[in-house]
């Protein structure tokens, strides 16, 4: 049994490598920086070795290969540890390409946001209407437990044979590949190789649902962003099929380079081939119009025109893949999307808290905007923690008072390794705002500002140092 090392073991990609690892039958073990859940959890949960920290001692003598993450560069002890050594080493993308993805066909979701919450929809239809596909999410699905599976397994038959137990026939009696849902991230893959992870998976369905200016730290502009994106275009073939937001420029921009695929655009306009129509006006119920004919009406517990489009872009990619649209939807009445979007994890004092992963203003104004919808006149606190590479380095900061605009209240986790000023963005925003040095300042502001009936949402892309279920604990002692 093949023995592998994953550095960046827990970012929520390389975990989900790990997970199909050692489903594959791989001993897997690795190591990273900063461990936190949910993806501690699932490591844990499988049994694979953690070491903290990038010590070339971590990584067993044994091992066959080390799977880098991108969030290593050259420097880091262990990278120039396997580097001197000689030592056979790869990336997470590329490595998916090459272990799990031959004999599958890929359905790729890409999109500055949404991406997590709409491969866990895909995934949840496909395996609503019978496909049980595999799949890699960029966090940890609680309709599944876990952030990435193989799903239906690959089996060869001869021509002419019935299909083998792993293969099904759609209705011209054609065998159906396996599916695969994987998050297609366009940051870059690895130290060595700086091409958007998602021009590795070569999907036969890809959906992109939004582009606008992020990752600062490695796009110059947007038309860096474009390129990557043209070059996924460039991979998805005739055959399949290109699932685009109708009412995004920079992808008709994208497009305008080069197609060579059959497109369907999706959105709130009723002239697109999908289009969606609010019954509930904070998301939780809208109708799906294919071509203008209704097919169905979604009620389902995600709040937001956001994800309003999230589901919408998922049932167009379920039925570029056979699957009847009308059948699945129901399903989603108990879908519970994936941890960390707009996640409830608790109440106490007459307060709801609620933790998100939302960190671009976009994200930031349309989470907000879908919790105003559902809880009226109730005051929304906002615990932010500034902390994606695009916002440390300010790329954000014009935008970020304007998003928080539906918040009656802002506090700012400032610390000192924020290079910018955030007394200019607090001076900007609209209700109640300041900043606070520390998440011990941070949970005693908060704890002086909620009262009764508040909804206090904390936002961040990383650990937070464990801030909202602290607060939790702090409000349940009264």
């Amino acid at each position: 049994m093949s023995k592998i090392h994953i550095l960046g073991i827990a970012g929520t990609f390389m975990g989900g490598v790990a997970a199909l690892a050692r489903e594959l039958g791989y001993q897997v073990e690795g190591s990273d920086q900063a461990v936190y859940p949910p993806m501690s959890t699932q490591l844990e949960m499988l049994g694979i070795r953690l070491s903290q920290g990038y010590l070339p001692q971590n990584i067993s003598a044994d091992c066959e290969e080390i799977v880098v993450g991108n969030a290593l560069s050259r420097g880091n002890a262990a990278v120039e540890a396997v580097l001197d050594a000689g030592r056979r080493y790869t990336s997470g993308a590329q490595w998916l390409s090459e272990r799990v993805l031959p004999g599958r066909d890929t359905l790729a979701v890409a999109g500055t946001h949404g991406k997590t919450t709409t491969t866990t929809i895909l995934a949840f239809l496909l395996q609503a209407a019978g496909r049980e596909p595999g799949f890699l999410i960029g966090g940890v699905a609680e309709d599944f437990g876990v952030s990435a599976r193989l799903g239906r397994p690959l089996r060869a038959s001869a021509a002419g044979e019935a299909p083998a137990s792993g293969e099904t026939r759609n209705l011209a009696g054609v065998a159906e590949r396996p599916l695969f849902v994987v998050e297609a991230d366009e940051y870059d893959t690895a130290f060595f190789d700086k091409r958007s992870k998602f021009v590795h998976y070569r999907p036969r369905v890809a959906i992109l649902n939004n582009l606008e200016y992020d990752h600062a730290d490695i796009f110059p502009d947007v038309a860096a962003i474009q390129r990557q994106f043209h070059h996924l275009v460039r991979t998805v073939p005739g055959h399949g099929r290109l699932i685009v937001n109708g009412d995004d420029r920079y992808l008709d921009e994208v497009l305008a380079m080069g197609c060579w695929t059959p497109v369907e655009r999706f959105g709130f306009d009723p002239a697109l081939e999908w289009s969606a129509q609010l019954v509930r006006d904070d998301g939780s119920a809208f109708d799906v119009l294919h071509r203008g004919q209704r097919l169905a009406t979604v009620e389902w517990p995600l709040l937001g025109r956001h994800n309003v489009l999230n589901g919408l872009a998922a049932l167009a990619a379920a039925h570029a893949v056979g699957v009847d649209v009308a059948a699945v939807v129901p399903a989603l009445a108990r879908f519970q999307s994936v941890k960390r979007r707009l996640e409830v994890i608790g109440a106490a004092a007459g307060v709801t808290l609620y933790d998100d992963f939302a960190h671009h203003p976009t994200a930031i104004h349309t989470t907000l905007q879908g919790l105003r919808a559902r809880v009226g006149a109730a005051r929304i606190v906002v615990a932010m923690e500034p902390r994606s590479n695009s916002m440390r380095l300010g790329a954000h900061a014009d935008a970020l008072a304007p998003s928080l605009d539906i918040a009656d209240a802002v506090v700012f986790l400032q610390r000192a390794e924020l290079p910018w000023d955030a007394g200019a963005v607090i001076a900007a925003v609209r209700g109640q705002a300041q900043a606070v040095p520390n998440t011990d300042a941070l949970l005693g502001q908060l704890g002086a500002l909620v009262r009764p009936g508040d909804h206090v949402v904390f936002m961040s892309n990383g650990g937070f140092d464990d801030a909202p279920r602290r607060f939790l604990a702090q409000l349940q002692r009264g």
